[in-house]
């Protein structure tokens, strides 16, 4: 039999262990687990009441650099990383978000890691999973639906069309769903309005799922969605609709967290699935918590680079949630780096370190944004081969001079073997270094000023321009009692300024913010900058064209 090669191969060549060994082992009851099949089970919110007077164990944030066609292997790394602890005697949880079929058939493909460093089992994880992404989309279309037949049906709540701000959602992109007219064909078809779809990552159900503490606090978050305003400009709640109940029923078992294992039968927990250019990019504080109280160290990762995905992690997880992490593990690869000083994709093949230390500034910005949280920061370089040891060597004195402690991990090619080193870097650092976490700005800043605190003193913008729509919409919030909220800014992930164009460390732009979205289910006020979309379109040669399953239900080209 040939030697596996892709990811796909890797993970098709492993047996996983019975998911009731995992749970066990991990210190999970068998009262506790609902099994999806031999490998997959749900968690019960029970086993986080059973464990509530347990200690926590460390909380350890992924995050890496700005990203670029090259590739950073975040999660790749994270799940190394979550088996390089193992390896040395730590009991480990990982915790991740569960993939998008948006990603998974358009431009990036799967999302279970890569190499010898996936989660199990593969295929099913990345196709449909448990089924709480199609949960969370049926909930959010039931609200759509429900507030189009409250229009058709007299409008006793005077509900104004053009105010309606929740669109329908789908879990895969689609560009021709941007905008919509719906309601046409006549009276019995509804009120014709302007309106469109999101992904389901970007859906605010996604996000208080991933916030909610439990199924009360569940109820409470759906019930103060606004979803648009009344003929009197008063705002008006999801919860006056009546619909409620129902869309508790349909995320009744997407509330608890899946329970998986990577190659190496190491725990993991995937639950919930934003982005974070979209959205604020972090698994479920549930999720979290069990992988918290189960393990010594939960290994957990945020989307794209620290200044979205990091950033939201600690402005608005940790600050809902009341979590203080441990500390931070920045990823990079040399070929990125050189991306970011100027090299072309075509010919990041060949050594430059001239270029690599000109990207460096990269990196050295998300470390200084990481250290302004009170965290202690260490370096991942997840090692590909083209990598030379002139570049290595170059990238290591440079963290060196800038007092970054570095460790080279290669958990594709080796899994948790190839990333030992990383592993002891990280218990070292936890044992030497207490963080003193605070978020960057506090609820008593204005909305207008957080959005600055995090273009300023993240994105290192000169200013901010906000656009007269988006001054008039955080005015009017302002008024209504939502300044307390924190802000989740959308952007493009390519680039720490609103311009995907602009690679490296940019000074001196300015972001412009174009509108404002109240997401008051969630807890925060969306700020849209640039010309970012909510829904993504597939690219001229999607993913889904590699795919395909025999006759004996093997799927191939899934990577």
């Amino acid at each position: 039999m040939p030697t596996p090669t892709t990811d796909i191969e890797i993970a098709q060549s492993v047996s996983p262990r019975p998911i009731t060994d995992v749970a066990a082992e991990a210190g999970l009851l068998n009262t506790e687990i609902e099994l999806y099949g031999k490998h997959k089970a749900k968690i019960d919110l029970a086993a986080l009441d059973r464990l509530k007077g347990t200690t926590d164990g460390k909380l350890v944030l992924v995050t890496a650099i700005t990203p670029t066609p090259a590739g950073e292997g975040k999660t790749t790394v994270t799940i190394g990383l979550a088996q390089g602890l193992a390896r040395i005697g730590q009991r480990c949880v990982a915790a991740l978000r569960e993939p998008s079929l948006g990603p998974v058939f358009g431009q990036k493909g799967g999302a279970t890691g890569g190499g010898r460093s996936q989660v199990l089992p593969m295929e099913e994880i990345n196709l449909h999973f448990t089924g709480d992404l199609h949960a969370i989309t049926s909930a959010n279309n039931l609200l759509a639906a429900a507030i189009d037949n409250h229009l058709h049906f007299g409008n006793a709540l005077q509900i104004d069309p053009r105010t309606v701000t929740w669109k329908r959602c789908l879990d895969m992109n689609d560009r021709a769903l941007r905008d919509i007219i719906t309601g046409l064909g006549g009276k019995s078809e509804g009120v014709p309005r302007e309106t469109g779809f999101e992904i389901t990552a970007a859906s605010e159900i996604m996000a208080i799922l991933c916030l909610a503490e439990g199924v009360d606090d569940l109820r409470t978050r759906l019930e103060r969605i606004v979803i648009g305003s009344d003929t009197h400009h008063e705002l008006v709640t999801a919860g006056r609709l009546g619909i409620t109940g129902a869309l508790i029923a349909l995320l009744k078992e997407a509330i608890k967290p899946n329970l998986v294992q990577t190659l190496e039968g190491t725990p993991a927990i995937l639950h919930g699935g934003p982005f974070a250019n979209i959205a604020h990019g972090c698994n479920s504080v549930l999720a979290t918590r069990m992988a918290l109280k189960l393990g010594d160290v939960c290994v957990t990762e945020a989307g794209f680079g620290a200044d979205l995905g990091a950033e939201k992690f600690l402005d608005i997880k940790m600050r809902q949630a009341n979590l203080k992490p441990d500390l931070a593990v920045l990823v990079a690869t040399i070929r990125a780096l050189k991306m970011h000083g100027g090299v072309d994709l075509a010919d990041l093949k060949t050594e430059n370190v001239a270029a690599l230390t000109h990207g460096f500034a990269n990196l050295e910005r998300h470390a200084q944004n990481l250290r302004k949280f009170g965290l202690p920061v260490v370096v991942a370089i997840n090692r590909f081969a083209s990598d030379t040891d002139s570049e290595i060597a170059a990238l290591t004195d440079l963290c060196a001079a800038d007092h970054l402690p570095v460790a080279l991990a290669d958990g594709w090619g080796s899994g948790g073997a190839g990333s030992e080193s990383l592993a002891h870097l990280v218990t070292d650092t936890l044992a030497a270094e207490s963080a003193d976490f605070h978020p960057l700005y506090s609820d008593n800043a204005s909305l207008k000023g957080k959005i600055e605190a995090v273009a300023v003193g993240i994105y290192r913008a000169e200013r901010v321009e906000f656009l007269s729509h988006a001054r008039t919409r955080l005015a009017s919030l302002t008024r209504r009692g939502y300044g307390q909220l924190p802000v989740c800014i959308a952007k493009t992930q390519y680039s720490f300024s609103d311009d995907p164009a602009r690679r490296g460390a940019p000074t001196g732009h300015t972001l412009t913010i174009r509108d404002v979205k109240l997401s008051a289910g969630a807890g925060f006020v969306v700020a849209y900058a640039g010309t970012l979309l909510t829904m993504p379109g597939l690219p001229r040669h999607p993913a889904a064209e590699q795919m395909d399953m025999n006759t004996d239900g093997k799927i191939t080209g899934l990577s």
